[in-house]
């Protein structure tokens, strides 16, 4: 409901976000909006186009609205560059016709029951009825890609399989695991409370997408990855708020792979003296029974306790971090999605805490020594500060900029920022913990390259070269089978993330470049604060301000920062 003791710009924000809830009831579930659990989203053509009319409308009168304060010009800032940057895509096309196995309608759906309440028996027929409704909201679906088909702006064949084999996991016991959980949890009958044939059906109508897709669409689909340089573009503003040089960038991010590549060839000659590339520098670690953490129970107690323990170090020191978000949960992510770790942020009311998420891949043991780095860029202080932080200021940030302003480029810059920060201040005393994070950093730099070589057809630079079993590879375009391998082989990822991080990068244009895009803007506004501030600067203000700001667009972010003074 709208306070009316806020200023009209923070009003009409709440106006944009009852909007979205009521277009887009996965949000809704997200953001913790109530009144929407049970509905799915109508992804039919129609649907789009009066979504877009109203975006516009929306646009219209917050680009009217009068401003007198530096927060209120913040707020309308980001209102008017989020939802720009949303109707650009939507309205081209753009958002219907780019989908992969880790971003997509169908792993939107399954992925929303893991944040739902399950305690009650109204929670279970809330949750039955979400079930029954899967078909519909699949129905649609079709139907839009139907039209993108007849428009010969199908993904690639790549992408449309990747979703196929995602449908058939789905729709072999993916939602009936939902429907047994909630029973157990809300103790209710599995079967008169209709959550049985809720996701029976759902599983249906999963293995009827899978089957329409290998029959109807993969024929008419292109076998061409790349976006090219106009798709790609608008990508970039996208995720990141910024107009980069790809050249530079593209050459920026191969200078920086080489020199974390060559640390991690230092640590590597430590670790194992014998090895003779950081493959088997990695699979001896991974031997290490000392290093491995056996069974999915003792990975989330490890997670759980490795942010609990993060907090404590962090808080009061370089952060002051509110009681009420100190817990970061930790569980395993749906079977069938992508291979990396994620992060879900808390319910606007905080009743559901901020989690991050494990994808297991079938695994039972786990090698610590890859991811320790990857809980601070995913819990604390990575996602789960900038998330929760922004969650309790909300009198300095509207709610649409609370609930929906992200943008990749300044958070995952963060992440990655938290990571290089930990490296800073020691936390990796263990050497084979700290070329995990370098391989995390080399990660970074390599979607750079990586993501850039393939969408804008790049060629293999003379720094990278030999790329195993393809020999010397210099000059030669980018494949994705050349960028497996260099993930393989500079990043220490094994091939079936390696495979997935590729998937990942030719299925969301521009996403990957926002991780070390993003960092590089963080690190140059801490550098900026440092030399103009002086003894003035505090890290822990600096991180307490720039935290407020809440998402920005990086080019925004980047003016912002240089106006802060440390005793503001």
């Amino acid at each position: 409901m709208t306070n009316p003791e806020q200023s009209p710009i923070f009003q009409l924000s709440d106006h944009v976000v009852a909007f979205l809830a009521k277009s887009d009831p996965i949000f809704a579930t997200s953001a913790g909006i109530p009144g929407y659990d049970a509905l799915l989203p109508d992804y039919s053509v129609a649907a789009r186009q009066a979504h877009d009319e109203e975006l516009l409308n929306l646009l219209i009168a917050i680009d009217g609205t009068a401003v007198d304060s530096d927060v209120d010009a913040i707020a309308k800032q980001v209102l008017l560059e989020r939802l720009s940057a949303t109707h650009a895509l939507s309205s081209s096309g753009e958002l219907a016709r780019t989908f992969s196995v880790i971003w997509s309608p169908l792993s939107d759906i399954r992925q929303i029951f893991e944040l739902m309440a399950n305690s009650s028996a109204e929670d279970a027929a809330t949750i039955a009825t979400r079930l029954s409704n899967v078909r519909g909201a699949l129905k649609s679906w079709r139907s839009c890609l139907r039209d993108v088909a007849v428009a010969k702006e199908l993904p690639s064949v790549r992408h449309l399989t990747g979703i196929a084999n995602q449908a058939e996991t789905y729709a072999d016991g993916g939602f009936m695991d939902v429907a047994r959980a909630t029973a157990k949890h809300a103790i209710v009958d599995l079967e008169a409370s209709g959550l049985a044939a809720g996701a029976q059906d759902a599983q249906a109508a999963c293995a009827e997408l899978a089957e329409w897709m290998r029959t109807e669409l993969i024929s008419r689909a292109t076998a061409t990855d790349a976006v090219g340089e106009n798709r790609y573009l608008r990508w970039v503003d996208t995720w990141n708020g910024a107009s980069p040089d790809l050249d530079e960038l593209y050459a920026w991010g191969i200078s920086d792979l080489v020199r974390i590549h060559d640390r991690m060839i230092e640590l590597g000659r430590k670790l194992a003296p014998s090895a003779t590339s950081l493959a088997q520098v990695a699979d001896a670690l991974d031997a290490d029974p000392k290093r491995i953490i056996v069974g999915t129970d003792a990975l989330l107690a490890k997670l759980k306790a490795f942010t609990a323990q993060t907090v404590i170090a962090m808080d009061g020191v370089h952060f002051d971090i509110d009681p009420r978000v100190r817990f970061c949960d930790a569980r395993l992510a749906p079977e069938g999605g992508a291979a990396a770790p994620y992060y879900i942020g808390p319910s606007e009311d905080l009743s559901r805490p901020g989690t991050t998420w494990f994808p297991t891949l079938g695994a039972t043991s786990f090698p610590w020594w890859r991811h320790a780095s990857t809980w601070y860029h995913e819990a604390v202080p990575g996602h789960h500060l900038q998330h929760a932080t922004a969650i309790l200021l909300a009198e300095r940030q509207t709610r649409f900029h609370r609930l929906a302003g992200w943008l990749s480029g300044w958070g995952e810059g963060w992440a990655l920022y938290a990571e290089r920060l930990m490296d800073e201040l020691g936390a990796f005393t263990d050497e084979a913990d700290e070329l995990g994070y370098l391989a995390n950093q080399a990660l970074r730099a390599a979607r750079v390259v990586v993501d850039i070589g393939l969408h804008l057809d790049k060629t293999v630079p003379q720094e990278i070269g030999v790329l195993e079993p393809f020999g010397d590879c210099t000059g030669k375009p980018w494949t994705a089978e050349f960028a497996v391998a260099l993930l393989e082989q500079w990043t220490i990822q094994d091939h079936e993330m390696s495979v997935s991080e590729v998937d990942r990068y030719l299925g969301m244009p521009a996403q990957a470049i926002s991780y070390k895009l993003g960092e590089r803007v963080w690190l140059a506004a801490r550098s900026e604060a440092k030399e103009r501030l002086g003894e003035r600067f505090s890290l822990k203000a600096f991180h307490a301000h720039a935290l407020a700001l809440g998402p920005l667009g990086l080019d925004h972010f980047a003016r912002e920062m240089a106006k802060w003074e440390a005793n503001a």
